[in-house]
């Protein structure tokens, strides 16, 4: 029976690649990956020559099967997103529970993923938090905010620089003005930049100044009465 190892990849910066997650990467019989020229950037900028696979979200429940079966006949497989930790609003649960349900060892390794140093490096309370990933680009959207009204969790949300002023202006209109939250984006690459304040600060910043880049919302729990 094989191995079926989830590895985390630089969000930005390609030093922050961990030295196990090479050499399992290089070990590796196949290499999933949720975009191949991405991760071919990534493979040949660490000399690693590995078969590279596509496994992506539109393909994942057709090819994960076929995957399983390379597991159980004695195959190392890792599995690679664009970006962080997969499975972590990445293609990888699919493939991790059918590997589980089949009895097949899996392996995560410690690594990047966006929210962790957003969250920690917001001065919000993070003992505590929810992590709520992207929000429905359409229907749902307005009925999930408001399902967390009351959350007195730090809440943590990803968005494209496209829909980010609109969410932060949803947020504003659920949560009320002067709830405090940090949004952070290009985490670890060299324009990283993070704006704290209340709602409406951070709005008139992001209004003024176009927003760029991946971004994480991390957002005020309510306030215990």
């Amino acid at each position: 029976m094989g191995i079926l190892y989830v590895v985390p990849t630089p969000v930005g910066n390609m030093e922050d690649m961990t030295l196990r997650a090479i050499r399992i990467l290089k070990e590796a019989d196949v290499v999933l990956a949720e975009d191949t020229r991405t991760s071919g950037i990534l493979l040949k900028h660490f000399e690693i020559k590995q078969h590279l696979l596509s496994h992506h979200k539109f393909n994942e429940h057709g090819t994960s099967a076929a995957i399983v079966e390379r597991l159980q006949a004695g195959q190392t497989v890792a599995l690679v997103s664009d970006a962080g930790t997969p499975g972590i609003s990445d293609p990888g649960f699919f493939l991790v529970r059918e590997a589980v349900r089949a009895g097949v060892e899996v392996q995560t390794l410690p690594g990047a993923t966006a929210f962790v140093p957003a969250l920690v490096s917001s001065g919000l309370p993070c003992d505590r938090f929810c992590f709520e990933g992207f929000l429905p680009q359409k229907k749902g959207r307005q009925s999930k905010v408001e399902a967390l009204r009351d959350e007195e969790r730090t809440m943590v949300f990803y968005e494209s620089p496209y829909r980010v002023v609109k969410t932060l202006q949803l947020f504003r209109e659920v949560f009320g003005a002067d709830r405090q939250v940090s949004v952070c984006r290009e985490i670890s690459k060299v324009h990283e930049e993070s704006v704290r304040g209340t709602l409406d600060e951070v709005i008139a910043h992001f209004t003024d100044h176009e927003p760029r880049g991946e971004f994480v919302i991390v957002v005020a729990g309510k306030e215990k009465s």
